[in-house]
């Protein structure tokens, strides 16, 4: 018997029945065209999902105003009739499956970049939708009610195109949101002002998309309950706000946050599974209305109890499906130590499409359109395949080549599996990354032909002895440290209070607290994460940087979350300044413009980044001239994980095409 009898339930709203409680949640993807179309490999995306038992997908915001109301370098569009037949082909596509379909319907106003949509934004008021971002103009009356009569027609393709429901996006800092909102709505007509008021617009697009699809066609209403900012609305005030919308709603979805709060939106790792839970069950108990919650929900049981305890009727699930679109099989039939966990990272996803306008990558899924499309061509001669390294680089690549037919032999020379990923979960902020090697263990064991040999040094001897077809060198990387007078003769000695980022993990426990000075050399990733771990332990924290700002290589969400904990912790912060000697107890500093200072710690972390450890590489290359010698992740350049993943994964393609 399948333990997530609640999971698996189903459920019927108005003339839509859904066969299990799991909701993909609404992400942009910038997979569509150029003109806002929906193409090939976007359906198979939201394919994938379908096949993998989700019980209702919504795709991603569409456009109902362009160029107007656009968000995203590529965002869909369902602002003409021409968009209709794609959106048919998916709907058809997904209910193949089994599954619902709905469409949420959009518009950015103020979230709207004027660069790209070749005018000045809109909003209620004249407020940006962020700190720093392009003032909008206020929309008149008439422009209200244009833009109002927009959503209803969205909402009536969506109705012809086959989808299941409609979602109205009214928060996250759009349109609907810059009405809802006090932060934004500084109007004195009937649209500004009382709770009454601001909800008007709202309602007022309610009204009018029920005339288009009428009574039986579910619409979701998506809400910031609370948007935990200063002079915001407060989860109370939301729930008044919706007294005066609620009776043209059938599900609300409860999401949180705007645009200045974005890392309490798209979670941070930190966060625990399931946190927000309580303010859809604040909706709930008030109105008595189908609930999604969402919110790193990664663990099934955490969503079997949310869900028991009556908190809400679906569970949102966003990145965990891009993560694994198998979530809901793997659950049902209680496979769960395969479940490939998103860890919250947030660098594939939103840092693709909010940081850099590109199309989304995941960390831990190498692929989002076709999964394991390379099993289905395995090799015809047999080969024997040699990694070094079992880092998370190094085990994809051993996985990928063992399912597509190789003898596969990874050699690990620790005793432990996962490489810097796991060393750096260690981290109490950053225990969710662990799911991911832990993943990658579970699926190199179920492997009968990979091999594993556990704190084995790798030379070209014993590696001779497996009679190789093909090596893989995934050694990782090592601290950089550069040529600065004391640095060496300090780091990660005993009896030394100077560490590196590898001697920081292996002291984690030894740490004092209370009234202790640190001082940290770097300011990205490595950096903030020593800052994040002596938050709120009544530390005084220095951090220096030799570049103008800190978080360089951050992702938008997390570099928001960092800028937050620096504030709140009152973090000296030294920018264009370099480090010039390492003493014992103080390290010497010398500004852009020359000046010279120290800092005295109890702790120090230098924390300058990593370098490649390629020692092993060159000697492969010399030694096996006759067969390929790859390098990939951080033994090739030091950088993000999923980018070693992609390198782990490309072996497979690589070698068909030799």
């Amino acid at each position: 018997m399948n333990k997530y009898q609640n999971l698996f339930s189903n459920i019927r709203i108005k003339n839509m029945l859904v066969k299990n409680r799991v909701v993909m949640m609404p992400m942009g993807t910038n997979f569509a065209g150029p003109n806002g179309e929906l193409l090939e490999d976007h359906i198979n995306y939201y394919e994938l999902r379908a096949k993998g038992g989700t019980g209702l997908i919504i795709v991603e915001n569409a456009c109902v105003d362009f160029p107007l109301g656009s968000n995203g370098t590529t965002q869909l569009r369902i602002d003409e009739d021409k968009f209709i037949p794609n959106f048919y082909k998916l709907t058809n596509r997904i209910h193949k499956y089994g599954s619902c379909i709905a469409i949420q319907i959009n518009h950015a106003g103020a979230s709207a970049i004027p660069l790209r949509i070749g005018t000045q934004a809109v909003s209620s008021s004249t407020i940006p939708s962020k700190t720093g971002g392009f003032t909008p103009r206020s929309l008149t009356i008439e422009e209200i009610q244009n833009i109002t009569l927009k959503y209803a027609q969205a909402a009536k393709r969506a109705q012809i195109a086959g989808f299941d429901a409609i979602e109205l996006h009214a928060g996250h800092s759009y349109l609907i949101s810059q009405f809802l909102s006090p932060i934004y709505n500084k109007r004195t007509d009937e649209f500004g002002g009382s709770l009454e008021n601001r909800a008007r617009f709202c309602k007022m697009i309610l009204e009018k998309i029920i005339e288009e699809v009428g009574d039986n066609f579910p619409i979701i209403l998506r809400i910031s309950a609370d948007e935990l900012l200063e002079g915001g609305n407060s989860l109370e005030d939301t729930l008044n706000i919706l007294e005066f919308l609620n009776d043209k709603v059938d599900i609300f979805s409860v999401s949180c946050a705007l645009n200045d709060s974005l890392y309490y939106q798209i979670d941070s790792m930190f966060f625990n599974d399931g946190w927000r839970s309580y303010m859809a069950k604040a909706v709930k108990d008030k109105f008595n209305k189908p609930v999604i919650t969402m919110g790193n929900i990664r663990n099934p049981k955490v969503a079997e109890d949310i869900l028991d305890r009556g908190d809400a009727d679906f569970i949102g699930i966003g990145r965990g499906l891009i993560a694994d679109p198998n979530w809901c099989n793997k659950v049902k039939n209680n496979d769960i130590s395969n479940l490939r966990k998103c860890i919250s990272c947030n660098i594939g996803c939103a840092g693709h499409r909010i940081g850099l306008n590109r199309p989304i990558r995941c960390t831990v899924n190498p692929d989002l359109f076709y999964e394991d499309s390379y099993k289905k061509e395995p090799i015809q001669t047999l080969s024997n395949a040699v990694i070094i390294g079992g880092g998370t680089s190094g085990l994809e690549a051993a996985c990928s080549l063992a399912e597509s037919g190789y003898n596969t032999f990874l050699l690990e020379k620790n005793k432990e599996l996962g490489g810097l990923a796991t060393m750096i979960s260690k981290f109490p902020a950053k225990q969710r990354i662990k799911d991911f090697p832990d993943y990658l263990i579970n699926r190199a064991k179920n492997l009968k032909n990979l091999l594993i040999f556990n704190d084995t040094e790798a030379t070209i001897n014993n590696i001779k002895n497996f009679k190789p077809d093909i090596i893989i060198n995934a050694t990782g990387s090592t601290p950089l440290l550069p040529n600065i007078k004391g640095l060496l003769e300090n780091i990660d000695k005993e009896n030394s209070n100077v560490f590196s980022i590898f001697g920081t993990i292996k002291n984690l426990e030894n740490f004092e607290f209370k009234n202790k000075e640190i001082v940290i050399v770097g300011g990205g990733a490595v950096g903030l994460d020593i800052v994040e771990f002596f938050a709120n332990k009544g530390v005084k924290i220095s951090i220096i940087e030799r570049l103008p700002s800190l978080a360089k290589d951050l992702d938008i969400i997390t570099k928001i979350a960092m800028f937050d904990t620096l504030k709140k912790e009152k973090v000296n912060v030294y920018t264009n300044t370099s480090l010039v000697e390492v003493k014992p107890d103080s390290f010497s500093f010398k500004t852009k413009d020359g000046e010279t200072f120290d800092l005295k710690f109890d702790y120090g972390f230098v924390c300058l980044g990593l370098k490649s450890n390629t020692i092993l590489f060159d000697s492969l290359v010399e030694n096996f001239k006759d067969i390929p010698v790859f390098n990939i992740g951080d033994s090739l350049r030091p950088r993000k994980i999923l980018d070693g993943i992609e390198e782990g994964r490309n072996i497979v393609s690589i070698l068909k095409t030799k």
